[in-house]
């Protein structure tokens, strides 16, 4: 009877210590971002013959890759506040990479001028990611999470940095497009230098040492690493070394041929097996969930060793396009419990489900009032069916890059893919771009004269998606002059794009 008495008096006094002592401890995460790295970049997919990709390859053997993967935009801020977020850069606002832009911009608004030349007004974007959203560190972090940012961030200078945002840690602290000056040190950020006596080091080799120093300091767990890489984005430069490497690998038939963005690829696949390497001798591997993924895809319009910097063949276009070229991504998750070893998945998943799919497989509430545009992806990791209505990609833009589009919004249903092209129709109406993936995944036969009861149906749940996410769409523009417009023009790179290791004006 003591001994009873002892005891509830034991937990009466201390029920947290005990509660805690049989909880489950929570996992810790790992999200690496890859800016610009194309759909075939990898050796995940079998596209590649010329760049190497080892760790993430060994990656993939301890999760599962998913085939049809989409980043929320073809370019990349708005991909990265999904990513934060859970919400479609339609309903944020911020729909292009204007996060180092000197203006801020909290709401977007309508356009109100182009030229005759245009058939449409095209929207002004928000430039940074107000602190008001309840991001994924901030979700962590509640939950007890030691929480970092590691490389390139894009969403605004402080008030906006990622201090801002719910992590403990930002390193560079660097609010640009890409590294500060380049790749290889010496570098040109504020207060961030490569390490002394360490001759031409590489960016991703800094950030992977630091992202380590972080693990180890918080080994003991929960932590949260956000390592979004510079890699593979503009300018275009390697370790000297690598470059010569493949120089001597080059086939000239190969579409992917420049030495310089192999080497580029190969040190960020080295950062990888720097974590994985880490995660294995503090034997974190079975405790930490990793998620690999890109901003967009490759880029098709910059030059680099007298080519384009990669191909995405087999599919249609690249960076700053709608077709699966600009927004079909590399993604391998690895959860450990969840995911079985070497597997694969058709499922179809994009980059709003991260926040929520975290959420439900770490156990963590959704924050007062918050709604996501994405959903839980569990399921699909499980192995399970998993299917969806629909997901969406909102460009109301046009750059001149190839295969480029008019303002435009896409709707990926099941093998099928409906493009809206913005009043660029007959007498201002929208145009049309329908697509059977599975039998055309090039996008080279639109079918949209053929099936036309599809395109309706499908371009209704387009006119809900603008509905529910209250999107600033593009205005019809009552100055355009259809004589002015042609078509055969369509897609076809513009001159002032070709420019060496350079992006669209407005577009990095």
């Amino acid at each position: 009877m003591k001994q009873t008495l002892l005891l509830v008096a034991l937990m009466l006094a201390s029920p947290v210590t005990l509660f805690a002592v049989d909880a489950p401890a929570r996992p810790n995460v790992i999200f690496i971002l890859a800016d610009d790295l194309g759909w075939a970049d990898t050796s995940l997919y079998g596209h590649t013959k010329f760049h190497q990709t080892p760790n993430l390859d060994r990656l993939a053997k301890r999760g599962m890759t998913f085939t049809r993967a989409y980043s929320a935009s073809p370019l990349c801020s708005p991909t990265r506040s999904a990513v934060l977020t859970g919400l479609s850069p339609a309903r944020t606002g911020i729909t292009t990479p204007n996060g180092h832009s000197p203006n801020v911009v909290l709401k977007a608004t309508a356009g109100t001028k182009a030229g005759p030349t245009s058939p449409a007004f095209m929207p002004e974007t928000v430039t940074r990611l107000a602190t008001t959203y309840h991001t994924i560190p901030k979700s962590l972090k509640a939950a007890g999470y030691a929480t970092a940012h590691f490389g390139k961030w894009h969403l605004g200078a402080p008030p906006y940095s990622p201090l801002q945002h719910g992590f403990d840690v930002d390193l560079p602290h660097w609010p640009g497009p890409g590294p500060a000056g380049s790749f290889v040190a010496p570098w040109k950020f504020k207060d961030f230098d490569a390490d002394p006596g360490v001759p031409d080091q590489h960016i991703e080799d800094r950030m992977a040492k630091e992202a380590v120093a972080f693990i180890e300091k918080n080994k003991a767990g929960p932590f949260f690493v956000n390592y979004w890489m510079f890699s593979v984005h503009a300018p275009f430069d390697a370790k000297q070394s690598l470059i010569e490497k493949y120089r001597a690998r080059v086939n000239p038939a190969d579409p992917q041929r420049s030495p310089t963005y192999a080497a580029m690829i190969e040190s960020m696949d080295d950062a990888i097996g720097t974590l994985l390497d880490t995660l294995d001798s503090l034997n974190l591997t079975e405790k930490t969930v990793i998620i690999f993924a890109s901003d967009n895809g490759g880029n098709m319009y910059n030059q680099v060793d007298g080519t384009t910097p990669t191909s995405n063949a087999p599919l249609r276009g690249g960076k700053a396009t709608v077709f699966e070229g600009g927004v079909r991504t590399p993604l391998v998750i690895a959860w450990p419990g969840l995911t079985a070893a070497g597997t694969r998945s058709d499922a179809i998943v994009q980059s709003e489900d991260y926040y929520p799919t975290l959420l439900a497989g770490l156990g963590l509430p959704i924050a007062p009032g918050q709604k996501f545009d994405g959903t839980s992806i569990l399921p699909a990791l499980k192995g399970q069916p998993f299917t969806r209505e629909a997901v969406f990609n909102y460009f109301p833009y046009a750059p001149g890059v190839p295969d480029w589009l008019p303002p435009a919004v896409t709707v990926h249903q099941g093998d099928w893919k409906l493009i809206r092209i913005f009043f660029a129709g007959e007498n201002g109406a929208h145009r049309w771009q329908l697509y059977n993936l599975r039998d055309d995944l090039g996008e080279k036969n639109n079918l949209a004269a053929k099936d036309p009861s599809r395109v309706q149906a499908m371009d209704a749940l387009i006119e809900k998606f603008l509905a529910d996410t209250q999107a600033v769409t593009p205005v019809r523009n009552p100055t355009f002059d259809a004589k002015t417009y042609r078509l055969a023009d369509e897609g076809k790179q513009k001159s002032d794009t070709k420019k060496k290791d350079r992006a669209p004006k407005s577009q990095p």
